[in-house]
């Protein structure tokens, strides 16, 4: 668990920077105090909060105590009260806590994509799947390790779910539960030749001097939706409600949408994520016409 320091508390928090004048009178926020952000470990693994959560600080003076876990982790930080507004990745999840009105106001941010990396040999054929369900069924064969994250994370939630879509239950020797975030865990699966499930942002942002390479991908089941919700005030009026609100008005604002767009392409020749704000989760499940 990482918190990230910041700069002294102050009291006002001016968004007019960002914003044009016809929205600014509407989503300008007072974050009179400190932000506790829980989000997952690919946004701080991938570099993403390191560009974000400066450009915010500087504009609404205030710091932001940023809580990277997995998702499983950083839901149940705010459905506690511990966190003003969480940014995870595991919809299925998130659609349950809101009915049960412990966040709100759930907004798209940004997709990337999941993708199966392992040793360049690929002993377990996984190029030669022609399906998600045949990729793990070869994984699951036991021949070769495989790292799961097994944290409750949105990747290990889709990496569950995966398995009991190919009729399998892992377990034994070859499947690793390592327990820890999507850069710990691909520096694992490297160490012991083994194949892991991982986002396409973390793999980029950490690849180089593993031993990984991406072995599957392109898979509708493989999209990697994010979003940002707010804590619920009503049930936790201690949480910093305005604050947890202007972070999230944040990171869907125009500005930092455009910068999501570029971001990673100057390093890795592609940028890490997708801006989705404004659209909705159903026509990005659509199959492409």
């Amino acid at each position: 668990m990482r918190h990230r320091p910041g700069s002294p508390r102050t009291t006002g928090c001016a968004f007019l920077l960002l914003f044009s004048v016809a929205l600014a009178g509407s989503l300008a926020a007072q974050a009179r105090r400190d932000v506790i952000l829980a989000t997952t470990t690919s946004t701080q693994d991938s570099g993403l909060l390191d560009s974000l959560v400066p450009r915010f600080e500087r504009i609404c003076r205030c710091r932001v105590k940023t809580i990277a876990v997995g998702t499983g982790q950083s839901l149940a930080l705010g459905a506690r009260g511990e966190a003003d507004v969480v940014l995870v990745h595991a919809p299925s999840l998130e659609k349950r806590y809101v009915a049960e009105g412990l966040f709100r106001n759930r907004r798209l941010v940004m997709t990337n994509d999941f993708v199966l990396v392992g040793p360049a040999a690929d002993p377990a054929g996984l190029r030669q799947a022609t399906s998600l369900k045949d990729a793990f069924q070869r994984l699951g064969a036991g021949n070769t390790p495989f790292a799961s994250r097994a944290d409750s994370s949105g990747t290990n939630i889709l990496e569950l779910n995966q398995w009991k879509t190919a009729g399998l239950a892992p377990s034994g020797a070859w499947y690793l539960q390592v327990g820890q975030g999507m850069a710990a865990t691909l520096r694992i699966a490297s160490e012991k030749g083994a194949y892991t499930l991982t986002d396409r942002g973390t793999y980029l942002a950490v690849h180089q001097g593993l031993a990984l390479e991406v072995l599957y991908q392109g898979a509708p089941q493989l999209l990697n939706i994010y979003h940002v919700m707010e804590v619920n005030a009503e049930v936790f009026p201690n949480v910093n409600h305005d604050g947890g609100r202007a972070f999230a008005d944040f990171m869907v604002a125009p500005a930092t949408q455009a910068f999501i767009r570029t971001f990673g392409t100057a390093k890795f020749g592609q940028p890490l994520f997708t801006p989705q704000a404004g659209k909705r989760e159903e026509d990005l499940l659509q199959p492409a016409r």
